[in-house]
């Protein structure tokens, strides 16, 4: 399931060998006795939040970090960031290893997490910003040509002049990754950026994410539940599930390994009242437009099917969503572990 792609062989700028990050949980049962009994002699159970995950990404890549809740994805990116020290393995992000917390490395890498803010809450976002520009020694020239820039991207003329207390969700999301972006840093970490977003919202933000890595050819890692996020900026994608490396590879192979369906979406050029289930499953079905779920080798015949016994207009075939393909991994992964299991009992 695992594959390395040419860019991300040359020119790397992250390197992962074998990061694992083992958290050590105490554990006990209810009741005073077992709150004594613990004063004395503790009982704790080791949590592998990441295990032996390896992989390389390229300079000025934009890499989608997917995996479900508790996969490891922001311990893997706090490893990255500098902010968790690994148990074991190694990472080298720009010739540093991050959780040294090097200054010359701090300058050059930036994390965005989405349920957290850096933001004053009380003075308008310019005055954090002034604060940034003196805690990373940006020369004021630099500075205010950067602001332009994330103030013309972001549209951030009026926003940034307000309490942040008084911005919306979205506004004070775009005013958050402006002022991490004020030192230009090369590698960007973005833990869903988009989270609690309205659909308009997640569309300027995708849309500057991919702006700026053309403008400064940075390399950005996404993690994201919003698989519109993916698809719109990420051509690889690595997917964890449970602490471990699932798949490494470009997106479109993912879809192509895991999506054993497609869908026909129909639309009739007169109404058609004739049920279409015995060409697939039905997903929905009206006068003139209808949607049909089939297996991917038999697309090309049922589409001709239908082409010659309806009045068609148009005709498209699909793949399934990216969201229904990534749960097919995990439900493969687990189906393997249940296995695995049974054989050894």
């Amino acid at each position: 399931m695992l594959s390395v792609t040419l860019a991300a062989m040359q020119n790397a700028v992250i390197q992962l060998h074998d990061l694992t990050k083992t958290y050590m949980i105490h554990e006990r049962e209810a009741g005073t006795f077992s709150a004594i009994r613990s004063l004395f002699q503790r009982k704790t159970r080791a949590v592998h939040a990441v295990s032996e995950v390896s992989f390389t990404i390229a300079e000025g890549e934009i890499v989608g970090f997917l995996g479900p809740n508790g996969a490891g994805k922001t311990t893997t990116l706090k490893m990255l960031a500098g902010l968790l020290h690994p148990t074991s393995g190694s990472a080298d992000v720009l010739g540093f290893q991050p959780y040294g917390r090097d200054h010359a490395y701090l300058k050059q890498m930036a994390l965005v997490m989405g349920q957290r803010n850096q933001l004053v809450w009380d003075i308008p976002a310019i005055d954090t910003y002034e604060v940034n520009r003196v805690i990373y020694g940006i020369p004021k020239p630099q500075f205010q040509e950067t602001l332009d820039e994330l103030v013309e991207l972001l549209d951030l003329a009026e926003l940034i002049k307000k309490p942040v207390r008084n911005l919306s969700l979205g506004e004070r999301m775009k005013c958050e990754i402006a002022g991490v972006l004020l030192h230009r840093p090369k590698i960007v970490f973005l833990d869903e950026p988009t989270i609690g977003l309205d659909v308009s919202a997640q569309r300027i933000i995708r849309d500057f994410i991919r702006v700026y890595n053309e403008r400064h050819k940075a390399t950005i890692m996404l993690t994201s539940h919003y698989m519109a996020d993916v698809e719109a900026l990420c051509e690889r994608v690595i997917v964890i599930h449970q602490g471990k490396l699932l798949f490494d590879g470009a997106l479109s192979a993912l879809i192509g390994q895991f999506a054993a369906t497609k869908t026909i979406a129909v639309d009739f050029a007169q109404p058609v009242r004739e049920s279409l289930t015995q060409y697939g499953e039905v997903v929905q079905q009206s006068e003139l437009q209808a949607t049909v779920r089939i297996s991917k080798q038999d697309a090309p015949r049922i589409a001709s099917q239908l082409l010659n016994a309806f009045p068609v207009s148009d005709l498209t075939i699909q793949d399934p969503p990216i969201e229904e393909v990534i749960e097919r991994v995990f439900n493969k992964e687990d189906e393997s572990k249940k296995l695995s299991l049974n054989g050894k009992q």
